[in-house]
């Protein structure tokens, strides 16, 4: 699974802004030591291909999915993060952060001795060198559900922990302003009769009310005490976004109004949004689009979020259909933006002195192809 070439040659690298036509070299620490013009020293060929920096992923929930592929099944959990790691590495990324949940319905398929044995399970399949990618944990906190303090005390000794972000899913705001677009989503994924939607939403909201705002409190007081990041989860208002700057959050993710958006990004925290919806064109939801916040200058963060290969596939598309971002800006958006947003400054960016993560792309028709990963300048996919 590894080899470690020290030179790479004949690419089309991608730097923080320009494309240039060369070649970089590794040193044996795997950090990249040179960057130059092209030559014809012996390395590894990319024909003419992109190289650009390995992908950095802030939130992806697609884990649940190998490790419960159907109702009321479970895979066992080390085989399930090895699966979703090959899947994430082979998307062009090599750093995520694996996004599992805290505070749960009463009902909920996943509980959260569920979410610790994934924790566990990834814990693992590092210590024993599994894994291609570098994995960190983002614990997601629905501050509206009764047990979610309880729940975050099970990661309480846990240093992969490195972002939270502060959910509320509460029907009638946020995410769901629309309560039609949250009966269509909610009775499509459990089941309910228009009764059974009703008392639920109502259910909800009472709950809520009680418990949201000094849940949010306590856990961004916990995050500070540790050193964790703290994200904000689908502002609306400029009132949502003075209350997420009042709790030191660094990074605005799903923002789902303009008016949200651009106040994070004027007040320094990067917002993130996700790249299925660049692809697709637009929110399920219903509201702003990641398109929209391009070409008004506000985004800066790309996410796959439920579809890893998404990240890559959003950058290109970027690039190609809105005029004032460029190849080298919309990279940013997967690798140097999310890895300075969260702390890592040795990584995302084709420079000497950083990490040699690199992926090499081939692009055929809209499509990217990835066909090399290397991190720390050993080939892992």
């Amino acid at each position: 699974m590894s080899t470690h070439p020290k030179t790479f040659k004949n690419a089309r690298l991608i730097l923080a802004d320009d494309v240039l036509d060369g070649s970089l070299t590794v040193d044996e620490a795997g950090l990249i030591s040179e960057v130059g013009s092209p030559t014809e020293t012996e390395g590894h060929d990319c024909e003419g291909d992109y190289l650009l920096p390995g992908l950095v992923e802030l939130h992806t929930d697609h884990l649940e999915t190998h490790y419960a592929p159907r109702p009321k099944v479970r895979w066992n959990a080390v085989s399930a993060v090895q699966a979703h790691d090959a899947q994430i590495a082979c998307s062009g990324i090599t750093t995520v952060f694996d996004a599992l949940r805290v505070g749960m319905d009463e009902d909920a398929d996943l509980r959260y001795p569920d979410m610790r044995a994934l924790a566990d399970a990834i814990d693992t399949g590092q210590r024993e060198n599994r894994l291609r990618a570098d994995h960190f944990i983002h614990l997601r906190c629905e501050v509206s559900a009764p047990d979610v303090l309880d729940a975050f005390k099970v990661f309480e000794d846990d240093d992969s922990i490195r972002l939270i972000s502060l959910m509320d899913h509460t029907p009638g705001q946020r995410q769901f302003v629309s309560l039609d677009a949250y009966k269509i989503y909610y009775q499509g994924k459990k089941g309910f009769t228009d009764a059974q939607m009703e008392e639920f939403i109502q259910k909800r909201q009472q709950r809520a009310s009680g418990i949201a705002p000094a849940n949010r409190k306590k856990l961004s007081e916990i995050a500070g005490e540790r050193g964790i990041a703290i994200a904000s989860h689908d502002d609306a208002t400029v009132a949502h976004v003075e209350e997420a700057v009042g709790l030191n959050t660094k990074i605005a993710e799903f923002p789902t109004t303009l008016e949200a958006a651009r106040a994070s990004h004027e007040a320094g925290m990067a917002v993130l949004m996700g790249a299925p919806n660049v692809v697709r064109g637009g929110s399920h939801s219903g509201n702003i689009s990641a398109r929209e916040l391009a070409e008004a200058g506000v985004l800066d963060v790309l996410s796959s979020d439920y579809v890893p290969i998404s990240l890559l596939q959003a950058a290109f598309q970027l690039a190609e259909e809105i005029e004032a971002i460029s190849l080298p800006k919309a990279v940013a958006t997967v690798t140097s933006t999310p890895a300075n947003a969260i702390g890592l400054t040795d990584r995302g960016m084709i420079t000497p002195g950083r990490r040699a993560d690199l992926i090499q792309v081939k692009m055929v028709g809209a499509i990217p192809v990835v066909r090399g990963v290397w991190r720390e300048g050993k080939r892992v996919a």
